[in-house]
């Protein structure tokens, strides 16, 4: 088994037989095979390469090409080697996804098949048991479709949305604006052609110095930048006057002004 498992991608056609390509990256092995050898590309997967474990199964939406069912299996740790994973996909078309059931070769991918069935409407033949597992049984269409409209929003409003000033006593009720990817309630859903016409959005125009509103804050002033002249100047601004006790200061402006000679301080009369 591991010596099988060496030769591939190269051995491919081999192994899986002529319509299989297969291809290595990331230390995973995947192998492309037609619908109508699905069964037999897993039973060669577990019997001829030793891969005994299921890991899952699921698949993918590819516009214009088809859903690809992908199943990812495993061969457990031996002598000498590691575990070795394999990857196999087929694709099957939007118009009839139909594949036989894997049960018989993995019987732990009953699960995952019904979930591939209910998500993406892809019917595996021969399931004993293929009913909703994730959602509900009265749930229409298929969630991880390409092609699935998110109207959750339009068949059941959510509990207590309600904009502001609604109410159910009557009268128009305002259009809201939708989520990405909701459609709008009068081109589908149970309102459907029930609703007033969305109003436009007058154009933006661009504002002036005239369309100030009153009461509005100002803009801010443009702030002035300094010249390199003004910022000389202010580097070469004098400094505070000396001190008052300065030691240079003269002797002479220490002394108190000399009182003039009046009559009154004994100076000579005539």
């Amino acid at each position: 088994m591991t010596a099988a498992f060496d030769r591939l991608p190269d051995a491919v056609a081999e192994v899986f037989g002529e319509d299989a390509t297969a291809e290595r990256a990331y230390d995973l092995l995947t192998v492309d095979v037609p619908p109508a050898a699905w069964i037999t590309a897993l039973e060669t997967a577990r019997s001829a390469l030793g891969c005994t474990y299921f890991d899952w199964l699921s698949a993918v939406d590819e516009p214009g090409t088809g859903f690809r069912v992908c199943a990812h299996v495993a061969a457990l740790p031996s002598a000498g080697s590691g575990v070795r994973r394999l990857l196999l996909r087929t694709t099957v078309p939007h118009e009839a996804p139909a594949l036989p059931t894997a049960i018989g070769v993995y019987a732990g991918a009953a699960w995952h098949e019904r979930e591939t069935h209910e998500m993406f409407g892809v019917v595996f033949e021969d399931h004993p048991n293929l009913v909703p597992l994730l959602l509900p049984e009265n749930f229409e269409g298929h969630p991880l479709r390409k092609d699935f409209v998110l109207a959750a929003r339009v068949a059941k409003a959510w509990p207590g949305a309600k904009e502001p000033g609604e109410s159910d006593h009557g009268g128009p009720k305002r259009r809201t604006m939708l989520p990405p990817g909701v459609p709008d309630p009068n081109d589908w859903g149970p309102l459907k052609g029930q609703l007033p016409p969305a109003p436009s959005r007058p154009a933006r125009r661009a504002r002036t110095a005239g369309d100030a509103t009153p009461g509005a804050p100002a803009e801010p002033r443009p702030r002035r930048s300094r010249s390199a002249s003004q910022g000389s100047a202010s580097q070469q601004r004098p400094g505070p006057p000396p001190a008052a006790d300065a030691p240079w200061r003269d002797a002479a402006e220490s002394q108190p002004p000399a009182r003039p000679d009046t009559p009154d301080n004994g100076g000579d009369q005539e």
